[in-house]
């Protein structure tokens, strides 16, 4: 009899992949083998994209041609405007962006190829676009005009300035800039697993990363910063001291969003980064939302031994750049397409069905075939009623 897997997998190892290295006990994470602290001091986002998506740093030449190709990359069909100007303004940011990307390759004269010279033509084009939907459609459903795209700009910057209709500081490109280096990849993430899976099956670039946004959709994966700012609002709005109203959630056995990772037992060093960011930031504009996150992180800290992971302060960083909290997991989207182009390039590049076993806990074989006749709710021994 094989061993049974650990839930969710935890540890298993699932792929080879030379794309990221994580070593949870040190609190180490690197990109093609280059620490992400010196890359976060040294790097920009596009200089990242290439990295993961060529194996090697860019030299000056390279980087310009790669980043003008980034920038040259952003357009949009017509016809998917107006599929933004026609969704329901109530729909979430998250359920637009992964219904867009997929529309989009109805559009794409690559889509059918799984080649490596069709996948990064892709990756170039799916990476400028997914930054303009998420734009484009806060834009649309606020009622403001939709602002071009400005080739001149960093990928960071264009963002910023599609969003919010003026040329955005050079703090706050920084910071965003980095932000997207430090959430750009993370080894078999959930998201970053199943748009592999996708790819293994040979299905197109653009099935693999809606797949990969349904999986960064869900409140496990890519909702926690956004749960984070909820907190940060609601202490606000009561006037309570930040640790005491955290003191009496733990009390009630209730969740602390941005704490504890399931890969480091150590502090994630994406947080080290956005930690600097959120004070700095801070300092230009308010410093409320860094004070009370670090007020909270110490608490946690001491009480619970945890540390704050990469959501916990890009939180207060994006709420102190002026984007709305619905759009958090989107700009996780909007660095991580990079990610998962990297890791759907190299599987497609050297494929083989992802096809893992199931530890089987149903009825024993061969379980009775019961007459119709002779059925009824008591004799079902499976599947176990929901706990309560």
């Amino acid at each position: 009899m094989s061993t049974a897997a650990p839930k969710g997998l935890q540890d298993v190892v699932a792929n080879e992949s030379s794309i990221c290295f994580i070593d949870g006990d040190k609190g180490i994470l690197s990109y093609r083998g280059i620490d992400i602290h010196e890359l976060a001091e040294k790097s920009s986002f596009e200089e990242i994209t290439y990295l993961l998506w060529n194996g090697a740093l860019p030299t000056a030449a390279e980087l310009n041609d790669f980043s003008h190709q980034l920038a040259a990359a952003r357009q949009i069909p017509d016809d998917v405007i107006a599929f933004l100007r026609n969704v329901p303004k109530t729909a979430s940011p998250m359920e637009v962006l992964r219904t867009t990307v997929s529309l989009l390759s109805i559009y794409d004269a690559d889509e059918k190829s799984t080649l490596h010279t069709a996948n990064i033509r892709k990756s170039f084009r799916l990476t400028a676009q997914i930054a303009m939907i998420v734009a484009i459609f806060d834009r649309i459903r606020k009622g403001k005009e939709i602002v071009k795209p400005d080739t001149s700009l960093s990928h960071a910057a264009n963002f910023l300035w599609m969003l919010n209709g003026e040329k955005p500081s050079e703090t706050a490109i920084r910071a965003l800039d980095v932000a997207l280096i430090l959430h750009a990849d993370h080894e078999l993430n959930a998201s970053t697993f199943a748009a592999r899976v996708i790819a293994a099956t040979l299905s197109d670039l653009h099935s693999a990363i809606t797949g990969a946004i349904g999986a960064l959709k869900g409140p496990l994966h890519g909702g926690a910063n956004e749960a984070v700012m909820h907190l940060l609002y609601d202490i606000d709005k009561a006037g309570e001291d930040p640790v005491e109203h955290v003191r009496k959630m733990l009390a009630n056995k209730e969740k602390i969003s941005g704490f504890g990772h399931r890969v480091y037992t150590t502090e994630d060093p994406r947080a080290t980064h956005l930690r600097k960011m959120s004070e700095d930031l801070g300092k230009d504009a308010n410093p409320k939302w860094y004070t009370m996150s670090r007020q909270i992180e110490l608490f946690i800290k001491e009480e619970k031994k945890l540390n704050a992971n990469v959501d916990f302060y890009s939180a207060s960083t994006y709420t102190t750049l002026g984007i709305d909290i619905d759009l958090f997991t989107p700009i996780f989207a909007i660095s991580r397409i990079s990610g998962w182009c990297a890791h759907v390039i190299e599987q497609h590049d050297d494929n083989r069905l992802i096809r893992p076993r199931a530890d089987y806990t149903g009825p024993a074989w061969p379980a009775p075939y019961v007459p119709m006749e002779q059925r009824s709710s008591q004799t079902k021994p499976y599947p176990p009623k929901p706990s309560a």
